[in-house]
């Protein structure tokens, strides 16, 4: 039973659904291509679902790219925020090293995952040569800021 819907946003009792409308999606890994992306050493497949949420979402596997093997030192981002309302990473291959503001120093390996506070201030420090995740962000077009 809908109770109200107010600004796009429906209410189903205590719990709130948007009221954009979605598409469906497939992104199949025979079809897939890796580009260049936020990070200079990462390469990023998107998944399409920033499209196929109306820009509510956007989730996309990163990797390491092939050039950028060996030294991990190189792989830092410098600390930095993502403004959004909400970020989730899944480690599908290899481990990362972060630095999470109030967190501290934390390793992540393969099959963890991660929700990061909105807005957190963070720096990845490392990873592996064969570091691979799912990370789904919230809105789709957000800014990164440097701190």
């Amino acid at each position: 039973m809908i109770l109200f819907s107010h600004n796009n946003i429906l209410i189903f009792g205590k719990y709130k659904m948007s009221n954009t409308k979605q598409k469906f999606n497939v992104s199949t890994a025979s079809q897939s291509h890796y580009k260049d992306g936020l990070r200079d050493f990462l390469e990023y497949r998107d998944l399409g679902i920033s499209e196929a949420s109306n820009g509510e979402y956007k989730a996309h596997v990163l990797r390491v790219k092939k050039d950028f093997k060996g030294d991990q030192e190189m792989h830092t981002t410098g600390f930095h925020r993502h403004m959004v309302n909400f970020q989730m990473y899944y480690v599908l291959n290899g481990w990362v090293k972060f630095i999470y503001d109030g967190e501290g120093e934390l390793t992540f390996n393969k099959g963890d995952c991660v929700m990061a506070p909105a807005a957190i201030k963070h720096n990845e420090i490392s990873c592996s040569d064969n570091f691979e995740a799912l990370e789904i962000l919230s809105p789709a077009n957000h800014n990164t800021v440097k701190v």
